[in-house]
C-alpha cells in the first residue's frame, strides 16, 4: 500500500485492511471513519496499517517479551501474579468460561501490566473489586534489564493510538471525535501478552491455545508474528476465517462494551487461536492492548439507527464497565489459579 492512499481492501474477504496514513487531514480521517464503519458492522475485525507506531518500539516490545518467556520457570515464577500484583501467568485462563461455556485451560502463558499499575495503592483501591485486575500493581522482571521501559514505551505509545482510534469511531458513528473522551480520562487498560509453548503432547478434547471468546471492553489492538498463525474469527455459525499476520500492522476488533455502546450496530465477533497442526512444536507470541474505559463509566446504548445490523440483544439496559469486565475475568480464571 502506498502512503497517499486509504483503503478498505478485503482480506479473507471478511477481515478489511484499513490505511490510517492519511488521519492527518479532515478528509482523510472520514474515509477511514467510513472504512471503519463498515467493518465494524460486518465482522467488528479490521487490520491497520500506516498506524505510525515505531517499528523499531514494536522489535523492542517483542524482543524483550519473548526473551522473558524463554526464561526458566523459577526466574519466572519470581514476578508471578498474586494478589496485590498483577505479573506472569503460568495458566492464561480458560477465555471460553466468560461465555459460559465449558472449556480445559487454555495452553497459554501470559504476563500483564496495566496502565494503572504504577499508581499508589490508595489510588489503585479507589478502582473496583478484588476482580478488577487493573486494580492491581505492575511487578517487573529484573531480567532482560529493559523490559519494564519498553513495556512503559509501547503502552503509552499504543494507548495513544488507541485514544485517536476511539475519535475516528465516535466519527464513524456520526457524533463529535471527542464524544468518547470523559469515559477513558482515567482508563485501566492493559499489555496482556500471550505466549503459547510448543505443542509436545496432544492436547486435551476441547482444548485450543485460545478458546472462542469475544472480548470484553470497547477495542484490542493486536501485534502478531508475521509467519506463524493461529488467529481465527468466526463468520456465521461455524466458518472459522484465519485472520493472517501483515507485516507492519496491528489486528484491531471491538469488544463486547463497543457493541453494547453502539445499540448492536456493530458487532462483537467471536474468535479463538487454533493449535499448530501435528508435529509442529513452534510455539508463538502475540501482543494485545486492551483499551478499556474508566472503570466507573456508565455504557449506554445509543439509540438504534437506520443502519443496518442492528442486533437487539446489546440494545437493551446499560452497564457499568468495571463490573462487566470484572464479571467476565473472574469466569475466565476459575478454577485456574
Amino acid at each position: 500500500m502506498h502512503d497517499h492512499q486509504v483503503t478498505a481492501t478485503a482480506a479473507q474477504g471478511f477481515v478489511p485492511v484499513v490505511d490510517l496514513s492519511r488521519r492527518d487531514s479532515a478528509q482523510g480521517r472520514r474515509t477511514i471513519a467510513e472504512a471503519i464503519d463498515q467493518a465494524c458492522t460486518s465482522s467488528g475485525f479490521f487490520v491497520i496499517v500506516g498506524h505510525d507506531v515505531r517499528q523499531d518500539l514494536i522489535d523492542r516490545m517483542f524482543s524483550v517479551t519473548s526473551t522473558f518467556f524463554k526464561l526458566s520457570d523459577e526466574e519466572k515464577d519470581r514476578v508471578a501474579h498474586r494478589p496485590g500484583v498483577s505479573g506472569f501467568r503460568r495458566v492464561g485462563g480458560a477465555t471460553a468460561l466468560s461465555l459460559d461455556q465449558e472449556s480445559p485451560p487454555d495452553l497459554c502463558q501470559a504476563f500483564s501490566a496495566h496502565v494503572t499499575g504504577e499508581l499508589c495503592e490508595e489510588e489503585r483501591r479507589t478502582l473496583g473489586d478484588q476482580w478488577a485486575t487493573w486494580t492491581l500493581a505492575n511487578i517487573w522482571p529484573e531480567n532482560p534489564a529493559d523490559f519494564r521501559q519498553v513495556w512503559e514505551e509501547y503502552m503509552a505509545a499504543i494507548s495513544e493510538l488507541a485514544a485517536d482510534l476511539m475519535r475516528l469511531f465516535a466519527l464513524a458513528l456520526g457524533l463529535d471525535e471527542g464524544f468518547f473522551e470523559d469515559k477513558f480520562d482515567h482508563h485501566g487498560s492493559s499489555v496482556a501478552v500471550n505466549y503459547y509453548p510448543p505443542q509436545t503432547e496432544p492436547p486435551l478434547p476441547g482444548q485450543l491455545r485460545r478458546g472462542p471468546h469475544t472480548d470484553f471492553g470497547s477495542l484490542t489492538i493486536l501485534y502478531q508474528e508475521d509467519e506463524r498463525g493461529g488467529l481465527q474469527v468466526l463468520r456465521g455459525e461455524d466458518e472459522w476465517r484465519d485472520v493472517a499476520a501483515i507485516p507492519g500492522s496491528f489486528v484491531v476488533n471491538i469488544g463486547d462494551l463497543m457493541a453494547l455502546w453502539t445499540g448492536g450496530r456493530w458487532v462483537s465477533t467471536m474468535h479463538r487461536v487454533a493449535n499448530p497442526q501435528s508435529g509442529d512444536t513452534s510455539s508463538r507470541l502475540t501482543i494485545p492492548f486492551f483499551y478499556l474505559p474508566n472503570h466507573d463509566a456508565s455504557i449506554e446504548p445509543m439509540r438504534p439507527t437506520a443502519e443496518p445490523c442492528v442486533d437487539r440483544s446489546h440494545s437493551g439496559a446499560g452497564v457499568i464497565a468495571g463490573q462487566w469486565m470484572s464479571c467476565k475475568l473472574q469466569k475466565m480464571f476459575a478454577g485456574t489459579t
